[in-house]
């Protein structure tokens, strides 16, 4: 589980939950026709800029990656990394079969080389797969970015049904209270709805994406270096240009 998201999520929707638990009553923040203007528009609007297969399978990979944190150390790559050469350095390819590696990508890559395949064929899978997997990622952060573009835009809208409404009747204070919530109500949940769930959730992906693609170069380089039979030390000084200066330290020393 991803504590940041989810912690953030919660948080912000505590604060202002206490706002409107202290200045009144929360019936008065709830408003169906409000709601339906707001998550119905948005949703309707990222249906008509993307095909629908892709804003459902954007939606579930998006939320899937966003509210799981799975970390990947670089630092503990590389050492894996220089463990799987040296294996290879003295018991040869086959000597890799069997080995409990944690990140899926680097064993698939690890599979590759303890089958036999050639480096062209490893080097364009194992792209193909890491440009393919980013591409996903793209598609979940763009159907969220545009939820978040939409929803204050129909929050406008509803804003603006409301006014027409409480103008046509002014006539009938009765009627002028409902007008003047919808007309308020949809510019807060398009607020919330943009800026608390799904242009965060965006960024979120987008941070992801830049993590997935820095690992993944380095496990292709690394599963590349191992297939040339390169040495153990040779590889680990090749990527520790991955690394941030202290964790280069750190690894220097535990080296």
């Amino acid at each position: 589980m991803d504590i940041a998201t989810i912690g953030g999520i919660l948080a912000g929707t505590a604060v202002v939950l206490a706002a409107v638990l202290v200045g009144g009553d929360i019936r008065t923040f709830s408003d169906v026709p409000s709601a339906l203007i707001v998550i119905g528009g948005g949703f309707s609007a990222t249906f008509i800029r993307f095909p629908l297969s892709v804003v459902f399978s954007a939606l579930l990979l998006g939320i899937k990656t966003a509210f799981t944190h799975k970390k990947t150390n670089p630092r503990d790559t590389i050492v894996e990394i220089t463990n799987l050469a040296d294996t290879v350095r003295k018991n040869g390819p086959l000597g890799l079969e069997g080995i409990d590696i944690s990140d899926p990508f680097l064993s698939k890559g690890v599979q590759y080389i303890a089958d036999g395949y050639d480096g062209p064929f490893i080097l364009e899978s194992l792209e193909r797969e890491r440009d393919l997997n980013l591409e996903r990622l793209e598609d979940g952060q763009r159907v969220f970015k545009a939820i978040g573009d939409a929803a204050p835009a129909f929050g406008m809208i509803g804003t603006l049904v409301g006014l027409v409404q409480m103008l046509a009747n002014m006539d009938d204070p009765s009627s002028i209270g409902p007008a003047m919530a919808i007309a308020l109500l949809t510019t807060l949940y398009g607020a919330l709805l943009a800026n608390l769930i799904a242009l965060p959730i965006a960024d979120k992906l987008g941070l992801k994406m830049k993590f997935m693609e820095i690992n993944s170069t380095l496990a292709i380089d690394g599963i590349m270096q191992i297939r040339e039979n390169k040495s153990p030390n040779l590889i680990r000084e090749l990527l520790i240009a991955y690394l941030p200066e202290k964790m280069r330290a750190d690894l220097a020393e535990a080296a």
